[in-house]
């Protein structure tokens, strides 16, 4: 049986799934800008292209069913200070998947902040403005049906 986590353990985790996942889903050439210059590393994974199986749900809750594959890149690094980095990325791009695992290392280090401000907040901030212009467009399309009574009834 897994121990119970408490919230306050947990958060370390949490607080990495939002970087990793900002990584992911960044373009790779605004990451290239935001972050020109990667440390010195050791590659502990090279990274490699793969495939993995995307499944999907009816209506979110439904059975599950394989949807198809998609193309992703792999890469884990260590710093020369020791901390360890992973990253999993969209397509077939090798420097941004090392890229994004070179911030995720460094993500565990002092230099942490600065690069909350510098990198990560700028990709949310970028993200939720592309969400918040995705989602004006589709409600600019929305059509409220009504009937109307008629005076037969």
């Amino acid at each position: 049986m897994k121990p119970a986590v408490s919230p306050q353990e947990d958060e370390p985790h949490s607080q990495r799934k939002v970087w990793l996942s900002l990584l992911a889903k960044a373009s790779p050439a605004r990451l290239a800008v935001l972050f020109p210059d990667l440390p010195e590393h050791t590659l502990l994974r090279r990274p490699e292209v793969g495939a993995v199986m995307v499944r999907g749900r009816m209506g979110g809750t439904g059975a599950p069913f394989n949807l198809g594959e998609m193309t992703v890149t792999r890469c884990s690094v260590q710093l020369t200070s020791g901390e360890v980095g992973h990253a999993y990325v969209q397509g077939r791009d090798k420097a941004h998947a090392t890229r994004a695992a070179c911030v995720d290392a460094l993500m565990q280090t002092d230099a942490a902040a600065e690069l909350q401000a510098r990198v990560l907040d700028v990709l949310a901030a970028e993200a939720a403005g592309a969400r918040q212009l995705r989602a004006e467009k589709a409600a600019a399309t929305k059509v409220d049906f009504f009937t109307l009574v008629r005076g037969e009834d």
